[in-house]
């Protein structure tokens, strides 16, 4: 049986329609944040975290935003997913939240682009 829609998934989905079509799946305890079957952003704790490169990271930073730590639940480890949270200004502005979107997208390309080489 299918699990219902989650509101916070549906809220992201409408945040970053201005980039076009995006979608949201579960995975592991949150959800990833797809356009065009590559992933952007993840959501933790109804967190949207963004893909990021040194110089989008650096930007995000700057504007007080965490990154996404793991912690591996059977020793506690931790590890740095290389994506930070999206600005909380751009939380309630979908033309703020896309356009730090399209940023992340653009990390993303870049980096399946890199995998193929």
């Amino acid at each position: 049986m299918a699990k219902p829609p989650d509101p916070f998934h549906e809220f992201v989905m409408e945040l970053f329609a201005p980039m076009g079509p995006v979608s949201v799946r579960r995975m592991f305890g949150g959800a990833g944040v797809f356009k065009d079957g590559l992933m952007f952003a993840l959501l933790a704790d109804d967190v949207i975290y963004l893909k990021t490169d040194a110089g989008l990271r650096t930007e995000l930073e700057a504007e007080d935003c965490e990154p996404f730590i793991w912690t591996r639940p059977s020793d506690g480890k931790q590890t740095d997913m290389g994506y930070v949270s999206l600005p909380p200004d751009a939380m309630d502005e979908a033309d703020l939240a896309s356009e730090w979107g399209r940023r992340a997208f653009a990390v993303a390309l870049a980096a399946k682009a890199k995998k193929r080489k």
